[in-house]
């Protein structure tokens, strides 16, 4: 395939969570090897979706991941920390794209190339397979921090602000995963709402 025609598509997972990385991935799929079944990550079941990983790793010309910490999250804030992880994961790519699609409606800063596509992720079979691919990858991290962070229910909820963790954050207040930065966290702390 000539590298004039490399489509990467972009998407990233956690901007919502009170807790862990927000992390993108940046996927080139092969145009010959379509992969049947590609859609926004939050539509498919777990078991699907690590299924549909498993082939997009194996079968596309080319994937990578980036992230953005819980610091950089709190510095930064939310929107910009994403942006970032996907400037990563973009950069990290072995193969260098001709054309990038990105889910949403912002474009990274650093890639003058990029397209943004609002709901892409449900369109766009590169970034449905980039969505798939961060949400994997994310799920995994929060199932690790939920060992080494106890209590809160990470693995369940992978951080976003539900009821069980929301009481867990105010019976054991915030780890050294939280996000300082979101508003329940921040309030636990002492900081205005």
């Amino acid at each position: 395939m000539a590298l004039s025609l490399l489509l990467a598509g972009v998407d990233e997972v956690g901007r919502g969570p009170l807790a862990g990385p927000v992390v993108a991935a940046a996927v080139i799929l092969d145009p010959a090897r379509p992969i049947a079944g590609l859609a926004d990550s939050k539509t498919l079941s777990a078991a699907r979706r690590q299924a549909l990983a498993t082939q997009i790793r194996t079968e596309a010309l080319a994937w990578a991941l980036g992230r953005a910490e819980v610091e950089e999250i709190d510095r930064l804030d939310i929107l910009q920390a994403s942006l970032l992880a996907m400037q990563r994961a973009v950069a990290a790519l072995t193969l260098a794209p001709a054309r990038i699609l990105v889910d949403g409606k912002h474009r990274p800063p650093g890639l003058p190339q990029a397209e943004p596509v609002i709901g892409g992720d449900a369109t766009v079979p590169a970034i449905s397979a980039a969505s798939i691919i961060a949400k994997v990858a994310r799920d995994a991290e929060l199932d690790a921090l939920d060992a080494v962070h106890p209590g809160y229910g990470l693995a369940r909820h992978k951080g976003y602000p539900t009821a069980e963790h929301l009481a867990a954050l105010a019976r054991l207040g915030p780890s050294a995963c939280h996000r300082r930065s979101f508003g329940p966290v921040r309030r636990l702390l002492g900081g205005a709402g």
